[in-house]
């Protein structure tokens, strides 16, 4: 059995584990530990993302034109400030992707600070959950790059304006794609274990209540800037992929 499990990973594997694990060894995974088979950082992911469909759930269903909620409003600040950021960096059509981007940035965000919780862990400190993240970053934009352009007219993009160099430009743009979602991945991940280390050593070693607050802080601060940079790295891929500048 693992070590020091959070109590909802233990709560799922306590009901669930059985069947995950036999749904496991039909494909061919065998778990390290076949009674506990869900880790901590997806049992942490289902939780965000449970939590996320009840909150957006209920303000559906108590939404109002005349008296909006608290609630109500801040989701509403936040969908149009980045509505406005779709507008200027994607421009004409590019709302039609503010439902992914407001969805991928709330998640990233709840995942970031999720581990300032007691009893709780940070999912994006693992780097299954920032690849996938990642992964969901790159197929979406060449999704609507290719819908945009065609299949042989998005390939074209990558061969860029000079067609003598274009096999050149073609190797480069690929290696230039993965490395995006290298990019996005690692830049992720490091930041919050990073994070969520130093403020570990900080209760640890340093006494007294005002430091450990400062880098808690701190890391709410780093987790926000970091769901916001992922989104806007997101926004400036999708416009490159739909552009029709090359």
């Amino acid at each position: 059995m693992p070590e020091q499990q959070l109590w909802f990973t233990a709560l799922l594997n306590h009901l669930f584990g059985k069947p995950v694990t036999g749904l496991l060894e039909a494909i061919g995974i065998y778990p390290e530990f076949p009674t506990h088979p869900i880790p901590d950082y997806l049992a942490m992911e289902i939780l965000v993302v449970a939590i996320i469909m009840a909150l957006l759930g209920w303000v559906r269903g108590h939404l109002s034109v005349d008296r909006p909620g608290k609630m109500q409003q801040v989701l509403e600040l936040a969908s149009d400030g980045l509505a406005s950021q779709v507008d200027e960096i994607i421009g004409h059509g590019g709302r039609q992707f503010l439902p992914l981007l407001f969805t991928l940035g709330f998640f990233i965000l709840l995942s970031n600070v999720f581990g300032e919780i007691p009893h709780m862990g940070t999912p994006t400190q693992a780097i299954y959950v920032t690849v996938g993240c990642a992964l969901v970053t790159l197929v979406y934009y060449h999704f609507h790059g290719i819908r945009h352009h065609g299949v042989l007219g998005y390939l074209r993009t990558f061969m860029g304006p000079v067609l003598v160099i274009g096999p050149l430009m073609f190797v480069i743009e690929i290696v230039s794609h993965l490395a995006r979602g290298l990019s996005l991945s690692v830049r992720l991940f490091a930041n919050m274990l990073a994070g969520e280390k130093i403020t570990e050593i900080i209760f640890e070693r340093i006494l007294g209540l005002g430091a450990p607050v400062i880098f808690m802080a701190l890391h709410l601060f780093v987790g926000a800037l970091q769901a916001y940079i992922f989104v806007l790295l997101t926004m400036i891929y999708l416009s490159g992929a739909v552009s029709e500048e090359h």
